[in-house]
Formats: C-alpha cells, sequence, structure tokens
C-alpha cells in the first residue's frame, strides 16, 4: 500500500534567497521596525518634600559640626588655662626664701607708705587756738598719722606735703589785718616754728559783706614726733564749711 509522503513529512520552503542565479527571485519582505525603549521606571521623579528633607538634613550636619569645633575649641582653652596654673606653680615653689622675703618686705613698706596721710576739715565746736579740726566725719581722715591735741603727729621722718586752706568772711569791714599760720613743734625742742605764713589786707570795702581765701603749701623734711598745726588772727571770721576750711599732709 503506497502512503502519502507528503502527509508524513511536511515540506521545507526556502524564501530567504535564490539558489539559482538565473532565475528572478521574488522581493523580501520589509524588515520589521525596532520596538521604542522602554522607559526604566525605577528612577522616580523627586517631590518637593524630599528635596526639603534633604536640605534639611544638610543644615542639621552643618549645625553639628559647628557645634562640635565650639566645643573642641573650649576644650582647648581649658587645657592651656590648667598648663598656665601648674606653671604658675611651679614657678611659685622656686623662689628663693630670700626673695620671697625680699617681696613681702617691699609689698609691707608700700602698705605703710600709702597710709602715711591726713585731711582734717573745720570744725564749727572752735574754742580756742589753735584751730580744732573734725577728724573722721565727711572728707576727713587719718592713715598713718595722729591727730592729737588740735595737730596733726607724725609718726616717721622724711618727706610730707603740707597744705592748710582757710575761708575768711564777714558781715562789716573793719581794718584788722587777718592772719593764716601753719606751725610746727616738736618734744625735743622748745617753742613754735612757722612753717608758712599768709595777710590779708584791705580786704573789705564799702561796709559791705566779704569773703577771702587763704591757701598755704608747700615741702617739708619733718621728724619723728613732730606735730602741725595752724593758727588765725580771729577765729569768728573763719567759716567751717568742710569745702571752704580744710587742713592736711601726706608723705612722699
Amino acid at each position: 500500500m503506497q502512503q502519502n509522503l507528503n502527509y508524513m513529512y511536511p515540506q521545507i520552503f526556502w524564501e530567504e534567497g535564490c539558489t539559482n542565479p538565473s532565475t528572478s527571485c521574488p522581493p523580501a519582505p520589509p524588515a520589521a521596525p525596532f520596538p521604542p525603549p522602554v522607559p526604566d521606571r525605577r528612577k522616580k521623579p523627586r517631590n518637593n518634600r524630599e528635596e526639603k528633607s534633604v536640605g534639611f538634613l544638610v543644615v542639621s550636619l552643618l549645625m553639628l559640626l559647628s557645634l562640635a569645633g565650639v566645643g573642641l575649641s573650649l576644650f582647648q582653652i581649658f587645657r592651656l588655662e590648667k598648663e598656665l596654673a601648674q606653671l604658675r606653680e611651679v614657678n611659685t615653689e622656686h623662689i628663693s626664701p630670700a626673695l620671697e622675703k625680699l617681696i613681702g618686705e617691699k609689698s609691707e613698706s608700700m602698705k605703710k607708705e600709702e597710709r602715711k596721710a591726713a585731711h582734717l576739715t573745720g570744725n564749727p565746736k572752735q574754742q580756742d587756738l589753735p584751730l580744732e579740726w573734725e577728724p573722721v566725719s565727711g572728707h576727713a581722715f587719718t592713715a598713718g598719722i595722729q591727730y592729737r591735741n588740735q595737730g596733726l603727729v607724725i609718726n616717721e621722718t622724711g618727706l610730707y606735703f603740707v597744705y592748710s586752706n582757710v575761708l575768711f568772711r564777714g558781715s562789716t569791714c573793719t581794718s584788722q589785718v587777718l592772719t593764716h599760720v601753719v606751725y610746727k613743734k616738736n618734744p625735743a625742742s622748745p617753742g613754735n616754728q612757722v612753717l608758712m605764713q599768709d595777710k590779708k589786707i584791705n580786704y573789705c570795702a564799702n561796709q559791705k559783706m566779704w569773703a577771702r581765701k587763704s591757701y598755704l603749701g608747700a615741702l617739708f623734711k619733718l621728724r619723728e614726733m613732730d606735730s602741725l598745726h595752724v593758727n588765725v588772727s580771729r577765729t569768728t571770721l573763719v567759716s567751717f564749711e568742710e569745702s571752704k576750711t580744710f587742713f592736711g599732709v601726706f608723705k612722699l
């Protein structure tokens, strides 16, 4: 029985090219176009919220870096101060006892020098001469110089500047001379020694109220136990206000 071979084996057609150049070949079908590229859906566009989050993160990191720098600077300053204090302690430990004693004596001497001064103001409760003074109230003070028996007592020999100011005033005019004197005395020497003196004449006219100031001031070498005093011609003509009548001394 003859079988149909065409049924059992499929026919194969070759259409890509022609084997026989003498025969005309049908034109090749046009090539199919390439499909367009598929977009990458993994990359999503950023929105405004993400951009703000990133900006905030950057600013926060910058602030943290700044704070860290400030903290490091403070730590360095603290360490340097500690090292400086240690160096000072080492230098103090190496000061010789003789030098330390000299420094202490010099400081004590300077303190004593600063205390040698006195400023007295007028005392309205005047009774007799020499003039009495206020040693503690208002602008008055004594430091290293004692006020005793209406005068200033020197307790250390040296150079001193002595000054005195007296304001005279009255309601009627007289021909009496106004006298202002600063003198000193010492228990080892008899009598009084005038240091400064001022006299006022022709100080008023036409029977009217008048006022005249007398100021004395100079440098003197004074001895221990010298006492300084002030005399005037008439205590009733003296204005005892503290800014107008005063007396003082200080050591140079």
